[in-house]
């Protein structure tokens, strides 16, 4: 299963379409998950012109996202617990929020959005991921190499193949940036 991952789109009502390197990148995937920020509920129909999409709402998305999609859920995909979520709040880093969410459920992956920094690391057993979204001034950090992959300075989101669970397999194959 190829899943594209991506968060933090932005998109206002004046958009017609999507950016063209983010409609090629996705093309091919099974399912689309999107960590939040769409802004504008119509963005979410032309991403389903792609693949079928899963979500959650960000903080600056109105209340028909957060009706359609909710804040935060954990999903079943070949056998791996994924939590989804914005992760935008108070204190603590984004990342820290996105998993504190799933503490209980202890999910396999977690991913999230909101910082608009890249993110790629296991803690206590869980993947934690931010797919990102273009880079701006504050992303010219250092960007994790497991997930920096750029075309054109335009990060657009991650594809990460999903291999079913059986008893070789421990872990999701990350196959790439967009």
């Amino acid at each position: 299963m190829r899943i594209g991952v991506i968060s933090d789109t932005h998109l206002t009502a004046r958009a017609t379409k999507l950016p063209d390197a983010l409609v090629q990148g996705l093309k091919g995937v099974d399912l689309i998950l999107h960590a939040g920020d769409w802004v504008n509920l119509e963005i979410v129909d032309m991403v389903e012109e792609i693949a079928p999409c899963d979500s959650v709402a960000g903080n600056n998305d109105g209340p028909e996202i957060i009706e359609r999609f909710g804040r935060a859920k954990l999903l079943e995909l070949a056998g791996y617990r994924i939590g989804l979520v914005h992760g935008d709040g108070f204190r603590k880093t984004t990342a820290e929020r996105a998993r504190e969410i799933f503490a209980a459920v202890r999910p396999d992956i977690v991913i999230f959005g909101h910082s608009h920094i890249p993110y790629h690391q296991t803690v206590e057993g869980v993947l934690l991921f931010n797919p990102v979204r273009q880079p701006t001034k504050e992303d010219s950090r250092s960007i994790p190499s497991a997930s920096s992959s750029w075309t054109k300075q335009y990060r657009l989101g991650f594809i990460i193949t999903i291999v079913r669970r059986n008893g070789t397999s421990t872990a999701p194959d990350h196959s790439g940036g967009i």
